[in-house]
């Protein structure tokens, strides 16, 4: 009993912040008119998948995990089964679709707002749809994805309280090929170009700075060159954290499921097989950290959002903040008071003047869309 209820306690927490997040991201772009843009469409898009995963399958997975039974019928486990693989396939596209976006961003800046248009981010989202819904319940509720093709979970040897996700060779090669190796490749292929692109733009930035500097410091030295170093070095920690964080969260999940696939498995463990799905659930509730909070902009949309009224009421003179600005609690010599919620306020703003470069193209990589666009600022 105490271990069922810590682990209640552990996946209700879970699925909490994977709420809280995502309805955050979106809170943000509603509130905030100048994140209302399209290259922002797709980070809501993320958000969104990951708020109904949370809501319409997460509390059911939580269920299963703590009781070990299935008390909802057989139906509605196939329902449940096509919802949780169309969502988690439609959030790990939306990845795909923003590591895209980016590498247009930094590859061709000038041609990027021809390329990057409304109506081909709704077929891109579209397209996304069209294959969630190819891989989840089409050929769930046709049977394709078992070993003797009839629909799982309704045959007559089949119990009422157990829900089970069967796997055919066929059907776990092509599932994890287009859900997940695939756009890894991608992902791979597109970040190492952002990150080569910006490693070159910052080393033609730092040559030119010592070509026309009269003064007798070097250029390694100079406040610009650090600065350069500096914004290089967060480009690689950003980069490595975006990527690592989604081949960490859903490697294992589709290493076993693909094992477990050409094996025909039809009683997986259940250990191991918990632990990999909720490993890849927990990706949901770190996208809106990667993928929005580590944005200039969001990050000042989140701290107008949370430090509103009271942590605002105790200063006197407070500067207005407008949208283009993102002054949060004050300036930078200014404290934002004893609260918690205004200290924490006071160190996003400073985390904001490190960068004083413009986030042009809506991404969570600073650095690198200031170092593409030329400002040495």
């Amino acid at each position: 009993m105490l271990s069922q209820v810590l682990l209640g306690l552990a996946l209700s927490l879970l699925i909490l912040l994977t709420i809280c997040g995502n309805v955050l991201v979106c809170l943000a772009v509603c509130a905030t008119r100048r994140l209302r843009s399209v290259t922002n469409c797709f980070i809501v898009s993320l958000a969104i998948t990951d708020l109904l995963l949370a809501a319409l399958v997460l509390p059911f997975s939580a269920l299963l995990e703590i009781t070990g039974k299935w008390p909802l019928g057989a139906i509605f486990c196939n329902i449940y089964i096509s919802l949780d693989v169309m969502l988690c396939t439609a959030s790990i596209l939306n990845l795909l679709a923003i590591s895209m976006d980016r590498y247009f961003a930094v590859t061709a800046p000038l041609r990027y707002p021809t390329l990057v248009l409304p109506r081909r981010v709704a077929m891109a989202m579209a397209a996304i749809w069209l294959v969630s819904v190819g891989v989840s319940f089409v050929p769930i509720h046709l049977g394709w994805n078992t070993a003797d093709l009839s629909i799982q979970n309704l045959r007559e040897d089949d119990s009422d309280q157990d829900c089970r996700f069967e796997l055919n060779p066929t059907y776990a090669l092509v599932d994890a090929c287009t859900t997940f190796y695939l756009p890894l490749i991608v992902m791979c292929w597109s970040y190492h170009h952002v990150f080569r692109i910006a490693r070159t733009q910052a080393k033609r930035i730092i040559a030119t700075r010592q070509n026309s500097s009269s003064s007798a410091l070097s250029a390694a030295s100079s406040p610009g060159a650090t600065m350069m170093t500096i914004r290089e070095h967060k480009a690689t920690v950003t980069l490595a954290v975006v990527l690592g964080a989604f081949v960490i969260c859903w490697f294992p999940y589709f290493t076993f499921f693909t094992v477990m696939g050409l094996r025909q498995e039809r009683n997986p463990p259940r250990l191991a097989y918990s632990v990999v799905l909720w490993l890849g659930y927990a990706n949901s509730a770190l996208n809106p950290l990667l993928y929005a909070a580590l944005n200039r902009d969001f990050r000042s949309a989140y701290a107008r959002l949370l430090c509103s009224g009271r942590a605002f009421t105790k200063h006197t003179a407070m500067p207005a903040m407008t949208e283009a600005g993102g002054l949060m609690c004050g300036h930078g010599r200014a404290s934002c008071g004893a609260d918690i919620m205004t200290r924490s306020c006071f160190m996003m703003q400073e985390m904001d003047n490190e960068l004083t470069a413009h986030d042009t193209n809506g991404t969570a990589i600073t650095m690198v869309t200031a170092v593409t666009n030329g400002n040495s600022r």
